[in-house]
């Protein structure tokens, strides 16, 4: 076949050499063996190799007689170079390319275009001539549309076209029939086309980090759609007619501003939802009995505040994160989820179980709950008795608090500083916990060192903090501080003097390295560092912590995980969701903690 469209071509002689750009001096090379390799193969591999433009001679590689065949007449049985195969895998990944030429017609037999990782703002009405092409990937480029041309693959399976920067969708991509797998995430989309609902061998697909408001119900067409991911967006309801996807397994609407969770009664293969991240408050009873799959449950960072006894209906629930929610009491029946391995509770103002059972892991919790099913103790449903948890009063300081509970509260009022009538308050009262969430605080209040002698429990979340002053670290008694959701990027090298800390929530900032001293605090049990920037950690100063279980580096930037981690066999809780690391597999994280790190140590060079 490659012969006849030679000889069709003209292609007998050293053509080449003649087009344009090609034999550029700064241009590198592509070496005569890969070309050799790639016609026996009909495989091209050229990422990373710094290419501005693909050489004329890589596009002829089936048209033009190969250089050594005009300098060498005696061909052995692999050299025969017009018996050789037609190249159906290019990858020029990770280059310079800002345009791909239109003569990419010239290789009908392509089956695999990957382009991933360049400079290119459009694409070659061309590609529309590639009829055998069934993967496409032009991810992380700069495209800001897409030629209507693409439309015409017919065997096209797999369309990659995350993170360019692209505000609309042909209108007709629902003529891809034969699509099972399309990643539009990370790109600038309004809206999605409604052909959407002809694509119905979809099996994957993304929209997340866009902008949409809605989606529209004919994405309920999709009958065999397996994951669907809604990431980061601004979707505010789910369309009841997406609950017919009886197919789906994962549902991925993180980051977005719903306010309860979807119905999805005809979903009964539904085995993920991760819906984190939202403006949750209440959770549907009736929701929950309809997802009797369900093996993950993710619903941190919402305002949750309280669990339904119908919970128990998922039975075959293996993960449950209700993180930094505002649940006060947990139903005792969660305790007969037999399934169950991990249960994210930190974060919430839990006043039915003592803080230091949460630190204990999540088979002794539930072991706790259980008991007290039986207890004739007041039920979950009853209220506790008031603790230092509990609310104050909404007059400007709650001297009730301060004398009778040792709490100094004064947030979610959204204010820029604390008045000093809070502080002069106190007056010669011990204060052992301080809360000042939910402000608009820039820094760490000054007068909070008056409190060193008896502080020991920090709440500073959801304010505008930046800098950690001097005089936090002179609280020596602090065990427990929570800045989640600031805009940190360090730690002062000073924290060290916090000897007694033991708990540390620094969710939601903008660290982009590990704070190095962490490392120095040897009684840290819990280090919550989720959703910040995070490259790197350093397994063997970790290690040091000899006391440290619980460990989250959920949603950074760790592009691996270095296997002298799973030295650190204290951790009893390790949550690494979220990364761009290839290894471990998600496979493996789902099998829990103890799990990971034995995967982890298998892998340390012996």
């Amino acid at each position: 076949m490659a012969a006849a469209r030679r000889a069709r071509a003209g292609g007998g002689g050293g053509g080449g050499g003649a087009g344009p750009g090609f034999g550029r001096a700064a241009e590198p090379a592509v070496p005569q063996g890969l070309l050799r390799l790639a016609r026996r193969s009909g495989q091209l591999n050229l990422a990373g190799r710094g290419l501005t433009h693909v050489p004329e001679h890589v596009w002829r590689i089936n048209l033009d007689t190969p250089e050594e065949a005009q300098q060498n007449l005696s061909f052995g049985a692999a050299d025969r170079w017009w018996e050789q195969t037609d190249l159906t895998k290019l990858i020029l990944a990770s280059n310079k390319l800002q345009s791909l030429s239109e003569d990419v017609q010239l290789l009908p037999a392509l089956t695999v275009l990957d382009v991933h990782d360049n400079q290119l703002t459009s694409l070659p009405s061309a590609l529309g001539q590639l009829e055998n092409l069934q993967k496409l990937d032009v991810s992380h480029n700069k495209l800001r549309s897409l030629p209507e041309e693409l439309l015409q693959l017919p065997h096209l399976r797999s369309l990659l076209v995350q993170h360019n920067e692209l505000s609309q969708l042909p209108e007709g991509l629902g003529q891809l029939l034969s699509l099972e797998e399309l990643d539009v995430s990370n790109n600038q989309l309004t809206a999605i086309p409604t052909s959407f609902a002809l694509l119905v061998n979809l099996v994957r697909l993304n929209l997340a980090c866009n902008q949409l408001k809605e989606l529209p119900a004919d994405l309920s067409a999709m009958k065999s759609l397996r994951q669907l991911d809604c990431t980061k967006n601004y979707l505010e309801t789910v369309p009841p007619k997406l609950a017919t996807m009886a197919s789906l397994e994962q549902l991925y609407l993180r980051k977005n501003k719903l306010r309860s969770l979807p119905e999805l009664p005809s979903c009964k293969l539904l085995k993920e939802l991760h819906a984190g991240e939202n403006q949750i408050e209440i959770l549907n009873a009736e929701n929950l009995k309809q997802l009797s799959s369900l093996c993950v449950l993710e619903l941190r960072d919402n305002k949750i505040k309280a669990v339904p006894e119908e919970i128990t209906v998922l039975q075959k629930l293996e993960r449950l994160d209700l993180a930094n929610n505002d649940i006060s009491r947990l139903p005792y029946t969660l305790g007969n989820l037999s399934q169950l391995k991990f249960l994210a509770l930190e974060g919430n103002p839990l006043r039915t179980v003592r803080r230091d059972l949460l630190q204990k892991g999540t088979q002794e919790l539930l072991k706790y709950l259980r008991s007290k099913i039986q207890d004739d103790g007041p039920g979950p449903n009853e209220e506790p008795p008031v603790t230092a948890m509990t609310l104050p009063s909404q007059s400007k300081v709650n001297i009730h608090a301060i004398t009778t509970l040792k709490l100094l509260e004064y947030s979610d009022k959204q204010a820029a500083e604390i008045p000093e009538a809070v502080f002069d308050a106190v007056g010669t009262n011990p204060v052992a916990t301080v809360n000042f969430s939910k402000n608009q605080l820039r820094e760490i209040p000054p007068r909070l060192v008056e409190l060193k002698d008896s502080v020991c429990d920090v709440s500073l979340g959801f304010n505008k903090i930046s800098c950690i002053s001097s005089g936090l670290c002179l609280l020596q008694k602090l065990t427990h501080l929570d800045l989640r959701n600031n805009v940190l990027t360090a730690l002062p090298e000073e924290m060290e003097a916090l000897k007694r800390l033991h708990t540390i929530n620094l969710a939601f900032n903008r660290f982009k390295v590990f704070p190095s001293v962490l490392y120095r605090l040897p009684a840290l049990e819990t280090i919550l560092l989720s959703n910040n920037q995070v490259g790197s950690i350093d397994p063997v100063q970790l290690k040091g912590l000899d006391k440290l279980g619980t460990l989250d580096l959920q949603n950074n930037d760790l592009l691996q995980v270095p296997p002298e981690l799973g030295n650190c066999e204290n951790l009893r809780s390790l949550l690494l969701e979220g990364n761009p690391f290839r290894t471990p597999r998600a496979a493996v994280l789902a099998k829990g903690t103890a799990a990971v790190l034995e995967y982890l140590r298998s892998r340390i060079p012996s």
